[in-house]
């Protein structure tokens, strides 16, 4: 098959020396693997934060800053099969620490570049090392847990890893470039990872190597393709549709692609199983991630821009100032699970996608004047309530109406989907970010001009930057305009969702115990995004196939006394840190 996951549905006891022993040797395991989740998760959102003073310190214009988080999700997107695949044929833990260890040198190399070059080819690196580590990470889980409860508990601590990682990495970032610096948000890495792969053979078996065939043709193809064409969006953004380098990027991209689609209709093992575009259902629900990952990494790109240049928040503040949203998409995802049974995915999906809508028109309203308790935080809401809706509702889809050893594949590859997604999406919205900040910047110009000392007037033939206010409302207007095109994403997200999704509340019976996908493509981009609970609700069960068993349910009490606690926890340290003395924003 194309991944790791499905080869560990069939045979979750092959091992060359047997699993390790129940008890403290497992618990050790287990943390071993979470730590792995998390630091990949986590290194989204922390390097997110950290954006404005990378852009300062290595001079990137903001059009082109997009590929510091578009370099690490494309390859990681891009290969993220392929190290599963890997992990079947050479050995799940060999590769699972070889994994570790690259993503340590890389995020070692990043902390040390001292221009942008060095730092995207370290980020580049980076979402290659994930790739490898964290597919074989998930598969780990069942060759050393056996079936049952304890395989049970140990995917969902490794959700609520992959669900919370984004929320530690809001606060990490914050304090690490707040305190230290942003190279740090970097170095962090290095001494977990480095414990990670120290631990790992002392605790974690080998497992059995499989026959298999590595598709490079198919994984080389589509990432590179879709690479150039994130570059060619991004490229037109700075030097118009017309340039030639930005025709030739998009042409390559085509041809790359093509030959991706034809290469993996003939291989007999493709990396990406093109039959699971058959089922309408499930290339809905791809669709659907697609679009909705276009919009969140938006939405996480623009808002930390905005907060922190425009409104002028410190690192850590700006790392608060989006914790709610990890604390929202908690309450959405516990709406949806507990009544998904009842009215099934579609309504959800539907609603969740107009939520994510209103929310990022609601953003578009910002202006140079807005507060964030006035225009960011209710949009925020909104917003993170609806996802919280669609990532329960596109997990349970992904593993609608697949055998059970294909699972693996089926919520890997929407995984795979989110991240590339959000990085096609990403360079689109920058596109139209760099076209409505030039004309904003046409209209601005002139009245600093009429308006500046000489002394003001020198600094900018030098510099070619406007001061602010001009600089923040030509930053506004691209953000506005950007929220604009996402909102659209959306839009698209809901006509899909209408449209594609078909299925009835009784076709959820058999899909109770379907392995595992919540902890497989729990989605990882700039939050804290459950994909589902991994321990309640109809998308739950043991990731590792063999004897499908029903999940157990939960009370729905305890889901709101968690839910409710961690809002109001939020809210209240938002309330306190904003009444505190703001920092300036980065140096422009």
């Amino acid at each position: 098959m194309t991944s790791s996951q499905p080869m560990a549905a069939n045979d979750p006891g092959r091992l060359r020396a047997g699993a390790s022993k129940q008890g403290g040797g497992n618990g050790i395991a287990l943390l071993v693997i979470a730590s792995c989740q998390l630091m990949v998760v986590l290194d989204i959102t922390i390097v997110n934060i950290a954006l404005p003073h990378i852009q300062s310190s290595l001079h990137f214009s903001t059009t082109s800053l997009s590929w510091v988080i578009n370099a690490y999700t494309l390859t990681f997107g891009g290969l993220l099969l392929l190290g599963g695949r890997a992990g079947d044929i050479l050995g799940r833990r060999r590769v699972f620490i070889s994994g570790v260890l690259l993503f340590v040198l890389a995020s070692l190399l990043g902390g040390l570049a001292q221009n942008s070059g060095q730092l995207l080819a370290a980020r580049a690196l980076q979402g290659v090392g994930g790739a490898i580590a964290s597919p074989t990470a998930l598969a780990l889980i069942t060759t050393t847990f056996t079936e049952g409860p304890a395989r049970n508990r140990a995917f969902g601590v490794f959700a609520a890893v992959s669900a919370g990682g984004g929320a530690i990495g809001l606060l990490a970032g914050g304090m690490l470039v707040e305190w230290l610096d942003w190279r740090w948000v970097l170095y962090v890495n290095v001494p977990i990872g480095l414990a990670i792969a120290l631990a790992t053979p002392r605790h974690i078996k080998e497992s059995e190597r499989h026959p298999g065939r590595f598709d490079l043709m198919g994984a080389l193809t589509s990432t590179l393709g879709m690479a150039l064409l994130v570059y060619g969006f991004i490229r037109a953004a700075q030097d118009g549709w017309r340039d030639a380098i930005t025709l030739a990027s998009f042409g390559a991209a085509v041809v790359l692609l093509v030959v991706f689609i034809l290469t993996e209709r003939r291989s007999k093992q493709p990396i990406t199983p093109l039959k699971m575009f058959a089922d309408r259902n499930r290339a809905g629900t791809y669709g659907i991630m697609l679009s909705l990952a276009a919009a969140i990494f938006g939405m996480f790109f623009f808002l930390t821009l905005f907060v922190q240049n425009v409104l002028g928040f410190s690192p850590l503040l700006a790392g608060l100032a989006f914790l709610p949203v990890s604390a929202v998409i908690a309450v959405g995802a516990g709406v949806a699970s507990q009544l998904l049974p009842k009215y099934g995915p579609k309504p959800f999906m539907v609603i969740g996608a107009i939520l994510a809508a209103a929310g990022l028109s609601w953003l578009t309203l910002t202006d140079i004047h807005s507060t964030y308790l006035g225009s960011v935080l209710g949009p925020m809401l909104v917003f993170s309530l609806g996802m919280g809706m669609e990532f329960v509702s596109l997990t349970l889809m992904a593993v609608s109406g697949v055998p059970t050893h294909e699972t693996g594949a089926a919520s890997g590859l929407l995984n795979a989907t989110q991240q590339v997604g959000g990085s096609l999406g990403l360079s689109i919205l920058v596109t139209v970010f760099g076209t409505a900040s030039r004309n904003e910047a046409k209209d601005q110009v002139p009245q600093f001009l009429a308006q500046a000392t000489p002394a003001e007037r020198v600094r900018f033939e030098q510099t070619g930057q406007l001061p602010p206010p001009w600089a923040d409302q030509v930053l506004t207007s691209g953000v506005s305009a950007a929220f604009v095109a996402a909102a659209a994403f959306t839009v698209v997200a809901t006509v899909i969702a209408l449209l594609a999704i078909q299925v009835r509340p009784s076709d959820l019976e058999n899909l109770q115990g379907k392995p595992g996908a919540a902890a497989v493509a729990a989605p990882e981009p700039a939050g804290a995004f459950a994909a589902a609970d991994a321990t309640d609700g109809p998308a739950t069960a043991p990731a590792g196939g063999g004897t499908v068993t029903k999940a157990p349910r939960r009370s729905s009490g305890r889901w709101w006394y968690v839910a409710a606690g961690a809002v109001t926890a939020a809210v209240t340290a938002l309330f306190a840190f904003l009444n505190a003395r703001r920092k300036n924003g980065p140096t422009r």
